[in-house]
C-alpha cells in the first residue's frame, strides 16, 4: 500500500494559472498539468535562487524529494515550451470545514 502523500507549504496560489502560444486556439493543443508544489519548487530554485536544502527546509520535504518535485517541474515546462502546449497549474479545492 502507498504510503500517504504528506501536505507541503506552498507560500501563494498564482493568480494565472492557464498559459497557452498565442494564436492557436486552445481546443487544438494538449494540455500539460503542473502540480502547486511543482510551481513552488520552481519558483524556491529558479527564481528565489536557494539551494535545494534549504527550499527542501521551507516546503517541510526532504531535500531528495524537493529534487524530485523540482525536476519534475523543469521537465513539464520544457517540454510545454519546445512543443507548444498549453500549461495548466493545478489549484486545489478547498476542503469544506477548512
Amino acid at each position: 500500500m502507498a504510503r500517504p502523500k504528506k501536505d507541503r507549504f506552498v507560500c501563494c496560489v498564482p493568480e494565472a494559472y492557464y498559459f497557452k502560444p498565442r494564436g492557436i486556439p486552445l481546443c487544438r493543443l494538449m494540455e500539460v498539468s503542473l502540480s502547486l508544489d511543482e510551481l513552488e519548487a520552481l519558483r524556491l530554485a529558479d527564481q528565489e535562487k536557494l539551494y535545494h536544502g534549504q527550499a527542501a527546509l521551507r516546503m517541510k520535504v526532504s531535500r531528495a524529494t524537493f529534487g524530485r518535485i523540482l525536476r519534475e517541474g523543469r521537465r513539464k515546462v520544457a517540454s510545454t515550451i519546445i512543443q507548444g502546449n498549453a500549461l495548466r497549474i493545478e489549484i486545489p479545492k478547498k476542503k469544506k470545514g477548512k
